[in-house]
């Protein structure tokens, strides 16, 4: 399965290049599009009615200020859709988040810290890795790696200056 990254506008691509990467790492195809929920509100609808029927396991919408671009796809598939509320505007993203965050009943959108992409495609690859044991076999190896960076940075710092 592969994943859709929906970007509100061009001002999100540096937030969601961060997922292109953990994607990338996992080498989970993906397609990224720009769409608007208020500019273009039939190609959102169009695109997110068709997602699972073009093989994608899981929508990542990435918007900031009003942010309403995640709850109109989840309103439109039964995919998975996470939000990314992108920082900027006058609150720096706390308008985002908030707006990502209060779906109402029946409309799930997980969400993400501001800015967080890289965190939305590995929660896509943990939502795939239920079903593709190539993806779960992986993760521990992910996990791993993250706590040797943490050890071997302890190990930098952790130095005696009573020398």
């Amino acid at each position: 399965m592969k994943v859709a990254l929906i970007l509100g506008s061009t001002s999100d691509l540096p937030v969601a290049e961060k997922a292109f990467g953990a994607l990338k790492e996992f080498e989970i195809e993906y397609e990224a599009r720009i769409m608007s929920a208020h500019r273009t509100p039939e190609a959102v609808a169009d695109f997110s009615r068709n997602a699972e029927a073009r093989g994608f396991g899981v929508i990542i919408a990435f918007a900031g200020m009003a942010a309403h671009l995640a709850g109109v796809i989840a309103s439109y598939t039964t995919l998975p859709v996470i939000g990314v509320p992108c920082g900027g505007g006058a609150l720096g993203g706390l308008d985002a988040l908030l707006a990502t965050a209060q779906m109402p009943s029946g409309v799930p959108v997980a969400t993400v810290a501001i800015d967080g992409g890289a965190n939305a495609a590995l929660l896509a690859v943990r939502i795939l890795s239920l079903s593709d044991e190539r993806l779960a076999g992986r993760l521990p190896d992910y996990k791993q790696r993250l706590a040797d960076q943490v050890q071997q940075k302890d190990a930098e710092l952790n130095v005696n200056n009573y020398g």
